[in-house]
């Protein structure tokens, strides 16, 4: 019978302290956790441009001091992915430890619900962009009814993976904290396919309306930020951030459902293709077209309007205190004409 064969019908006890027992000289690389090593270079890669993408999102925020919960999710999500692939590069030094792998399953699992929250938050302002009176349902509506929803996932991801993590370390089977995890990703899957349903219903409405109605179909409010390129590119970026987290997603969902021993999971390349690289060109967009820089013809417009509307308003105070002094009597003898205290006087009252 095959070693491999010998090693899997061990139960989880046996397993885990065979596996602890294990380096890179002593066990084959195919009883490791991965059933390879994980790519040193490939990793550490992955680790720099999420490092860098996290350090952008902050900076950017500072800067744009806009989109508050934009900028929250994307730094969740990077932070973890950086968690993630240092879990991976510590794999590397050893493939049959532990705290490593979990690490990196969990972290990288739950990681792009957080940046799928931040594309949520994004939708209503480009409803309000192009006019409420183009969507089917309000604006606010939007996040209201996928930012729950990523919540439920996001939960049923972390519950699952913790149970998980907390099997693996007891040595037992992590079977049901994993399906708990396929049930959490399959969610955000549904998620995911509904947003880019809405987003298409919303898109053919407005072209829609614009055939019939012209500009009149759009908010004119928001004319120059809808001219701008760098708000078109915007929603380039953000459609093409939304498909890569929805092609890892379906993937990650066939690659759990096969458990922690499948065929995909030791597949070092399909990880790469359809995790890291996915990931990363999603978050990398998002930074080159970040929404506090995309948005800011809008913000400037309505900022200078703003500037506009307080000089008028001092300027009408300034003509209204102008004609209240011609108006009013002399306050001081220095003229001719005689103050009311002055005439009282000489009445002699």
């Amino acid at each position: 019978m095959h070693a491999l064969d010998l090693l899997y019908r061990r139960d989880d006890k046996q397993l885990a302290a065979y596996r602890a027992a294990c380096t890179l000289k002593t066990c084959p690389i195919k009883e490791s956790y991965y059933a390879y090593r994980p790519s040193l270079s490939t990793n550490a890669a992955f680790l720099a441009l999420f490092s860098f993408s996290l350090c952008c999102f902050i900076l950017q925020a500072a800067l744009s001091r806009r989109f508050v919960g934009f900028t929250i999710a994307m730094v969740s999500g990077c932070i973890l992915e950086v968690l993630g692939y240092t879990g991976r590069i510590m794999s590397w030094y050893n493939p049959f430890n532990q705290n490593g792998f979990l690490m990196q399953i969990v972290c990288l699992t739950i990681a792009p619900a957080f940046l799928a929250a931040g594309i949520y938050l994004t939708l209503s302002r480009i409803v309000i962009t192009f006019g409420p009176e183009n969507s089917h349902i309000k604006p606010l509506s939007y996040p209201r009814i996928f930012i729950p929803c990523d919540v439920i996932s996001l939960l049923l991801q972390a519950i699952g993976g913790g149970m998980a993590s907390v099997a693996s370390h007891q040595d037992k089977s992590p079977n049901t904290g994993d399906h708990i995890m396929v049930a959490g990703l399959a969610f955000q899957v549904v998620t995911l396919l509904m947003f880019q349903l809405l987003c298409l219903d919303f898109m053919i409405k407005t072209l829609r309306r614009m055939r019939t109605m012209g500009e009149a179909a759009l908010d004119p409010k928001h004319a120059v930020l809808r001219g701008s390129t760098k708000f078109r590119a915007f929603l380039v970026a953000l459609g093409l951030a939304t498909f890569c987290i929805f092609i890892r997603s379906i993937y990650r969902v066939a690659e759990l459902s096969e458990g922690w021993t499948g065929a995909l999971i030791e597949n070092q390349h399909l990880f790469i293709g359809f995790e890291g690289a996915m990931v990363v060109v999603a978050v990398l967009v998002l930074n080159i077209f970040h929404p506090g820089y995309c948005f800011r013809e809008g913000y400037v417009q309505k900022k200078y309007k703003n500037l506009f509307r307080k000089k008028e308003r001092r300027r009408r105070r300034r003509s209204a205190d102008v004609r209240d002094e011609k108006a009013s009597p002399v306050r001081d003898g220095s003229s001719g004409a005689a103050t009311p205290v002055q005439e009282v006087a000489e009445k002699g009252i």
